[in-house]
């Protein structure tokens, strides 16, 4: 019984850090984070089974995990309010172009981390070209480009037509 109040205990504990920790993908892990998940798993294991190393105990550890996984997974779909509380909600760090400086302070985003997504998925190369940049609860930013205004497109496009015209009546 002690083993499984200890697993749950350290369940909960790195829940609740890599919460505050903030949002990253495991793709983007650097090398040292993924050195340092290595470490602590190591200290983990070492944290839960003591000197103890028998199989009975790493199954017990095993299902102890996959039983508190499956709880959250039962609580996040039951309640709402839980969901948001373990996983975070999606936090806007462009709007309309303009940088929310408070939020990126607050997830630890850089201009570098949404103008390479912005590069990436949509072909942008400047901020004020991204309509909203949005640190999604994955912790991956995705990026809404700006669209034209529909009066701004239609004068373009009218515009364009008109000098085709001419163009014609002029050769």
């Amino acid at each position: 019984m002690e083993l499984i109040l200890r697993t749950a205990g350290i369940y909960i504990f790195l829940l609740v850090l890599f919460r505050l920790l903030g949002k990253r993908s495991l793709s983007e892990l650097s090398a040292f984070d993924f050195i340092l998940f290595l470490i602590i798993s190591e200290a983990i294991q070492n944290a839960l089974v003591d000197e103890d190393r028998s199989v009975v105990m790493g199954l017990t550890v095993i299902l102890t995990f996959l039983m508190l996984d499956l709880g959250m997974s039962i609580l996040k779909r039951k309640y709402v309010f839980f969901e948001r509380l373990t996983e975070g909600v999606p936090l806007v760090l462009v709007d309309r172009g303009k940088v929310i400086e408070s939020h990126m302070k607050m997830a630890r985003v850089t201009y570098s981390d949404i103008l390479q997504t912005a590069r990436e998925s949509q072909g942008l190369e400047r901020l004020d070209q991204v309509k909203y940049a949005v640190l999604e609860t994955t912790g991956a930013i995705s990026i809404i480009p700006m669209q034209p205004d529909l009066e701004e497109l239609l004068d373009r496009k009218l515009e364009a037509a008109l000098a085709r015209l001419l163009n014609r009546r002029s050769s």
